[in-house]
């Protein structure tokens, strides 16, 4: 029997969502109500902001309150675990004094997770993993998502960092999204899907602008028999890499039409065969696109 397609979006309060009104009623205000509202039509969500910083212990407890007995929590990883530069003010303040006045940490007062003394890097990993608790405990909690930047190329160093996370979150659903097209080039597809199952990843399969610098291709494998998952970021080639955009919305936005995602559904199912568990998350978040294109996905799976 195929598993059920889970279709949701990356954050449930992005900021042009909220301020368009085109998604939340007027009288929908609270973060309560407004996560309330959005589990009552979708069963899962990407947290989005568990990147920028830590989440706290609170929130996870809340977040697992406030939606019905089903609903499923992705967390994509804090960045200093991706390998991007983290600013010390978002680090634990208890790693916080260990860090001051170091060499590997720059002028705007940040740092890159190699350069962290193991000590820093144990507490962090700690801290993250006590976050998650609640979720666990209810049951809730679906897919750590770790996407890497596009310098986190195919190399030694990488894999390395791979098995790291592997070995620190043996017992948990991890999900890896790459951002260099090293990964999926020439015979390098091959190991790194090989990679990826020996180390019960879940290759994310990507739907982006193509032949873009930090753009990989759709590659529609199954590497963890547990996991599935689809990830749509749109396909605006304009602003893929364009800089100083105002937010990540712009970036991202892009409004799938229904025939665009209805050539998804063939390999979504294929994918929900393969796998225990199958999801879509939508991460183009301009406005209300990503809550509409997951709309119109549901009704093409007929999950409606």
């Amino acid at each position: 029997m195929a598993a059920p397609i889970l279709v949701g979006t990356a954050s449930w309060t992005d900021p042009t969502l909220l301020k368009s009104g085109l998604f939340y009623p007027s009288d929908v205000k609270t973060p309560e109500a407004r996560l309330r509202y959005y589990a009552e039509r979708y069963p899962i969500v990407e947290v989005d902001s568990s990147y920028y910083a830590l989440p706290s212990y609170r929130n996870a407890e809340l977040w697992a309150e406030r939606t019905p007995e089903r609903f499923v929590f992705n967390i994509k990883a804090f960045r200093f675990f991706t390998q991007h530069q983290t600013q010390l003010k978002v680090l634990p303040r208890e790693v916080q004094p260990a860090l001051a006045g170091r060499q590997t940490v720059n002028q705007s007062g940040s740092l890159y997770y190699a350069d962290a003394p193991a000590e820093v890097r144990d507490e962090v990993w700690r801290q993250f993993m006590l976050s998650l608790e609640p979720l666990v405990r209810a049951g809730k909690l679906g897919a750590l998502l770790f996407q890497f930047p596009k310098w986190f190329v195919y190399r030694r160093a990488s894999f390395d960092h791979l098995r790291e996370i592997r070995e620190r979150l043996a017992d948990y659903r991890v999900a890896v999204e790459f951002r260099h097209e090293s990964w999926f080039e020439g015979r390098n597809r091959d190991s790194t899907l090989s990679f990826e199952r020996d180390m019960r990843f879940c290759n994310v399969i990507v739907d982006e602008p193509r032949d873009q610098p930090g753009s990989i291709p759709a590659v529609w494998e199954v590497t963890n028999a547990d996991l599935a998952m689809l990830r749509l970021h749109g396909r605006n080639a304009a602003t893929w890499n364009l800089k100083g955009l105002a937010s990540a919305s712009d970036r991202f936005n892009y409004d799938y039409t229904q025939e665009e995602l209805a050539a998804f559904v063939p390999p979504l199912r294929a994918m929900a065969e393969a796998a225990a568990r199958a999801q879509v998350i939508f991460n183009n978040n301009l406005e209300d696109q990503g809550v509409r294109n997951a709309r119109m996905m549901m009704d093409l799976l007929g999950d409606s």
